[in-house]
């Protein structure tokens, strides 16, 4: 059972945060966790997908961004990244944890059949962050209904 989630991005201030408040929303008794590879450390969410996500009604304001360390990635049951260089970074600092971790658009239509990469919108246009939440939303219903 998928009861612990570890949500991972870069820097944690933009897909993460997001993906962990949808997935908390959509999987009440779920542990939900999001950090970064290389996390922003103590950064609150960027501006553009906290605007979003809270015109969403998620709650981001109290998050802080977190480097992923090892002891997350071993306690983590599941673990979602958001493109195949996340994945294999995972693989590297742990690649006991391989088998656990795939996309967080894992069970989106995409050209790649282990689903969608989510870009990073850091520092792009707010039409990019909007896409990218959008994903992010597509892909946690998605995998909502492949968690209960």
């Amino acid at each position: 059972m998928f009861d612990h989630i570890l949500v991972v991005c870069t820097g944690n201030i933009c897909r993460s945060p997001v993906g962990e408040a949808l997935l908390k929303r959509l999987c009440p008794g779920k542990r939900v966790a999001s950090a970064g590879l290389g996390a922003l450390v103590g950064k609150g969410v960027d501006p553009n997908a906290l605007r979003l996500g809270e015109a969403d009604g998620l709650e981001l304001g109290a998050h802080r961004a977190r480097q992923v360390t090892l002891e997350m990635l071993q306690d983590a049951d599941l673990i979602l990244v958001m493109s195949e260089g996340q994945r294999r970074a995972i693989g590297e600092l742990l690649p006991a944890a391989m088998g656990k971790t795939m996309l967080y658009g894992r069970w989106l239509e995409g050209e790649q059949r282990q689903g969608v990469e989510i870009p990073d919108p850091y520092r792009k246009s707010p039409e990019v962050f909007a896409h990218v939440h959008q994903l992010l939303t597509r892909a946690a219903d998605a995998w909502a209904q492949k968690l209960q």
